[in-house]
């Protein structure tokens, strides 16, 4: 699905060309116009270079973007840092690591098979899911706990109706479902592997090379970084992350993470919605722009932010926002990617 730039990058050019400036007016007056909502920054970059970069509230470009679930992707890429350095496997099962823990609630021992894949991939057998408020897995009732490991260890394992495909039922022997959960509970799983807290592993082995130097994340109760959401990062440095993955992992001509790891997070593992696949922790979906089909793969957090990457076209696009309360943020963002930015983007 990837096609991997044939340069080496070192960091994003700074301005834009007048040309290619111009051709993006019209996003600008679009979001400026308010049919967007509330739009904080977007960033396009292609072929390594930023060809468009506007910030819409007073905070600029130094300011840190809470982004909320974008960070679960930036999880996955620290998963596959510590399986590089054979700290982790995909297969590794997690509860082992949490000895501490048992007896578990709902104890099944099917819970000790679920594998650091399932949680990449939001399709472990434990009842959760963040779309549905009865779930007991909801992410909301997480955050009325203290110790969110303990959460998720002692959910039970789901059940599956007949009106509800299982695993053996569904698009790549995976039944998906959002579960933020299981994400938080790779943090604790980097620090026990790692010996270092999430934020310092992450400093060393993610953004030192590519000179993130600027971030702050949000803590759980027990103390652990929450490897869900609420990372904070510049906009430019969200761009760096996507260009890093269009670049089979490659920054400043140093292999930062795996090409193997970056061609497996962006294929599909699981089904989550109609048209929309699941990697490890990215979205990946196709857009219908002027009868072109667009590709891509992606981070998403609440309130549309997104940081979109699109092989065919050699470019990232990233959009931060705080439309936190709108309905449909999420449709509202992919809106202004394909009738605003993507049709300036395709511009000879």
């Amino acid at each position: 699905m990837s096609r991997f730039l044939p340069i080496v990058l070192s960091t994003l050019l700074l301005a834009t060309t007048d040309a290619r400036a111009d051709q993006f007016d019209a996003v600008t007056a679009a979001i400026e116009a308010g049919t967007y909502k509330e739009i904080t920054s977007v960033v396009v970059a292609r072929g390594g270079k930023l060809v468009y970069e506007h910030y819409f509230d007073k905070e600029g470009a130094e300011a840190l973007r809470n982004t909320r679930s974008v960070t679960k992707t930036v999880t996955g890429m620290l998963v596959g840092l510590a399986v590089e350095r054979k700290l982790l496997r995909l297969d590794s099962p997690v509860l082992p690591y949490f000895p501490e823990l048992r007896p578990l609630a709902h104890a099944d021992p099917r819970k000790d098979r679920i594998t650091v894949e399932d949680f990449l991939t939001m399709s472990s057998l434990l009842e959760c899911d963040d779309d549905n408020q009865l779930s007991r897995g909801n992410e909301e009732r997480m955050y009325l706990v203290e110790d969110w490991s303990r959460f998720v260890v002692d959910l039970p394992i789901k059940g599956f109706p007949d009106w509800q495909p299982g695993p053996a039922q569904s698009p790549y022997g995976r039944a998906w479902s959002y579960c933020t959960a299981g994400v938080t509970l790779l943090g604790p799983l980097l620090e026990r592997v790692s010996g270092r807290s999430v934020p310092d592993f992450a400093a060393a082995s993610l953004f030192a090379p590519l000179g993130i130097d600027k971030v702050k994340w949000q803590f759980q109760p027990k103390g652990t970084a929450m490897t869900g959401g609420g990372l904070q990062l510049r906009s430019r440095d969200l761009m760096k992350l996507g260009q890093l993955y269009l670049n089979g992992g490659r920054w400043e001509g140093k292999q930062v993470i795996a090409a193997d790891w970056v061609r497996r997070s962006i294929a599909p593992h699981a089904n989550a919605r109609e048209g929309i696949d699941y990697g490890y922790l990215w979205w990946l979906q196709s857009f219908k722009v002027d009868g072109l089909t667009v590709s891509s793969y992606g981070m998403a957090g609440s309130g549309g932010n997104k940081v979109f990457v699109l092989p065919a076209q050699d470019a990232v696009v990233v959009i931060t926002t705080t439309n936190f309360q709108v309905r449909g943020a999420h449709p509202l963002s992919e809106k202004l990617l394909t009738t605003a930015i993507l049709p300036a983007l395709l511009q000879p």
